[in-house]
């Protein structure tokens, strides 16, 4: 299971990657799409919505179930992977790669309130 050093994640399954510009870019893990399965759908959140910490942003489905995806923070919502809309399954074929959506936070982020790798793995078992 891959589970990169160079970003911090949600004990809910997602990754976020602070950006140079302060923007946070967030996706599934491999852990979480793996859970999922194949996926057939995925929903993002509006582009200029704002979102609540812990609020639902989206939803990643399979055929087997459907999972929230949910901000890290609070922020505006600045894109999303239009990518996904016709080609979900392109998460479970490189889940760091494929983001869902990008974010702006509006108070400093705090990765230290987030687990790192080492962390996360342990979580997961």
């Amino acid at each position: 299971m891959l589970i990169p050093d160079n970003l911090v994640y949600a004990d809910t399954h997602e990754w976020i990657r602070q950006e140079e510009d302060g923007s946070l870019t967030i996706g599934i893990t491999d852990f979480g799409q793996d859970q999922l399965g194949p996926l057939v759908y995925v929903q993002t959140p509006d582009v200029g919505s704002v979102l609540k910490r812990g609020a639902d942003a989206g939803v990643v489905e399979s055929n087997k179930t459907a999972s929230d995806v949910h901000a890290p923070v609070e922020g505006e919502v600045l894109a999303v992977n239009t990518v996904l809309a016709n080609t979900p399954e392109a998460i479970n074929e490189a889940p760091y790669e494929q983001w869902i959506f990008k974010l702006r936070p509006l108070t400093a982020f705090d990765e230290s309130a987030f687990l790192d790798a080492a962390a996360y793995t342990k979580m997961i078992g």
